[in-house]
């Protein structure tokens, strides 16, 4: 055989093997969004998530062939990066609570991706110029390397992220550590999800929704109680034994917030106009937006509130080109994997709280919290108080001072709700 039909076999054996990968990852794609979404969902929630990456699949089959061996070696590693990734909740569920479902296109997804990053790199290297002066083929590298570390960082990192929060979340329960009895729950949304959780029935008549989830929440759920509170954990969306989709950075989340807030109106123990919340890091950001759209919500705390979206970012006064630019494309990402847009910034829900709210935030916390809460307490038109808690990283508010954080904590709802429903 000639070197010329030697060279012809091997594109196109290349090419037959990039598109069964390409396939298997299309697979998966489909498996996700249409075939096996997760429970409380159908089909048609994952149409702009599910058709718009698999016509850029099929596109990228078709004219694989027709490409020159560089642009090749670039499609192969992108989707081959895109492929690993889809697949990380796989990894992430099979190792919390074993594969099901689409974890099994998810596991396959990933090895098809790394068939595709093996291949782009081998071509790469079989098309590598050899003309022209050693400095002049360094040089050519090196600004395509440079050009490959900016898709990287400005693209696929932030791709990759906003696809990580949008599809794995907590799998688990975890272990019930109240200091007080409690029942489970479940209710549902507007939307149609069941979301379940944990209640401790009210001894004085108020309740508060301590959010989100039932891990970090525990913590201020057990102070509450010890001072007669009615407290409701719950998992969110997509989290636990919730139904849904996962949407870490909060989109929609206030959605279950109304509901928790509809059970408890519906308690025999709690007083309906005595209602309070408080939440964590995001918790905390959709405690606002619930607030903001309910008067229902009578008090609130927030704790290491600050962004979820790229506008709130730039509101916060970061909008130096580096934060801007990796933040943008995440927003825009987690916009096509929801099929959502993003939701309205926390400055401009502040203002519509009509209820009492509480910003609180660490010394030592996030860079955005302390700009953010400081903007968010002075766009606040109700009763408001704020704190930073010396010493406190994120949310680590009850280890780092304790006795403070509750007497401030339990006195503000004390003020607000307790105080409020005896002279009512």
């Amino acid at each position: 055989m000639s070197l010329a039909a030697r060279i012809a076999a091997g594109v196109r054996s290349e090419v037959v093997l990039a598109r069964l990968a390409i396939a298997v990852i299309a697979l998966h794609v489909l498996d996700d969004n249409f075939l096996q979404p997760n429970p409380g969902t159908s089909a048609a929630d994952g149409l702009v998530s599910g058709l718009v990456p698999l016509a850029v699949l099929l596109a990228v089959a078709v004219l694989y062939g027709r490409l020159r061996a560089g642009l090749r070696a670039a499609a192969a590693l992108v989707v081959g990066f895109c492929g690993v990734v889809g697949g990380t909740e796989a990894v992430h569920y099979t190792r919390e609570v074993g594969p099901s479902g689409d974890d099994y296109t998810g596991l396959l997804s990933i090895l098809a991706g790394l068939v595709l990053i093996g291949l782009g790199a081998w071509t790469l290297w079989r098309s590598r110029r050899q003309d022209g002066s050693r400095r002049r083929r360094y040089a050519r590298r090196l600004l395509l390397t440079t050009a490959a570390l900016l898709v990287v960082g400005l693209v696929l990192a932030p791709l990759a992220y906003a696809y990580v929060v949008t599809h794995a979340a907590r799998a688990d329960v975890p272990p019930a550590d109240l200091g007080a009895a409690y029942e489970g729950v479940e209710f549902t949304t507007g939307d149609g999800l069941r979301l379940r959780g944990w209640y401790i029935p009210s001894q004085n008549g108020p309740a508060v929704i301590s959010f989100p989830g039932r891990a970090d929440s525990q913590e201020r759920a057990k102070l509450l109680a010890r001072h007669g509170y009615g407290v409701l954990l719950f998992d969110r969306r997509g989290e636990g034994e919730s139904d849904g989709d996962p949407n870490l950075f909060g989109w929609h989340g206030e959605r279950d917030v109304h509901a928790a807030v509809a059970f408890l109106q519906g308690r025999p123990d709690v007083d309906p106009d005595r209602i309070g919340g408080i939440g964590l890091s995001v918790g905390g950001e959709m405690m606002i937006e619930a607030a903001a759209e309910s008067p229902a919500l009578k008090a609130i705390v927030s704790e290491g509130a600050s962004s979820r979206s790229v506008r709130d970012v730039v509101e916060n006064g970061d909008a130096a080109w580096p934060t801007v630019a990796f933040n943008g494309p995440v927003t825009l990402a987690t916009a096509l994997f929801t099929g959502d847009l993003p939701p309205r910034t926390l400055k401009d829900l502040v203002p519509e709280i009509a209820g009492a709210t509480f910003f609180v935030y660490g010394e030592r916390g996030q860079a955005a919290e302390e700009p953010a809460n400081e903007g968010f307490y002075a766009e606040a038109r109700g009763p408001k108080e704020i704190w930073e808690v010396p010493g406190s990283g994120h949310t680590g508010g009850t280890e780092a001072q304790p006795e403070e954080y509750e007497r401030r904590v339990v006195g503000f709802f004390d003020r607000t709700l307790l105080d409020a429903g005896s002279t009512s």
